[in-house]
């Protein structure tokens, strides 16, 4: 049976690379999720979100005329692809902010630090010749 684009269809997770993952569809035909497809979210490993033998919901984007297959699980789920994260908390913009401010502010000192020390100046005990 030959897949349609726009269908939507689970399918098994059978392998994954750098730039995807592997689907294996009802029928035995094969599909590739590209990582741009995986989730709302930036993906930076997909073995945050998918693991091998996972059963997922695809929709069919594309078929070449070789037969490639073309599959978004983003678009099969479009409500629950932000949510589908499986190790990594991801921290609040509030969250990141203040990290963010304490990060600045100890970078700050530590190069006020640096230079303060680097310094001479009159009083600093060095003898001019």
């Amino acid at each position: 049976m030959p897949v349609e684009v726009g269908s939507v269809l689970q399918g098994v997770v059978t392998g994954i690379t750098n730039f995807g993952a592997f689907v294996q569809l009802p029928g035995g035909e094969t599909g590739l999720v590209h990582i741009s497809e995986i989730a709302e979210v930036y993906v930076r490993d997909i073995n945050d979100f998918l693991k091998p033998n996972d059963r997922v919901n695809v929709k069919v984007i594309s078929v070449d005329p070789r037969g490639k297959v073309g599959l978004s699980i983003k678009q099969a789920n479009p409500s629950a692809a932000g949510h589908t994260r499986r190790k990594r908390f991801e921290p609040s913009f509030e969250e990141k902010l203040n990290r963010f401010l304490k990060e600045s502010d100890e970078r700050q000192q530590s190069l006020r630090k640096s230079t303060d020390a680097k310094r001479g100046g009159r009083g600093s005990g060095r003898k001019l010749v």
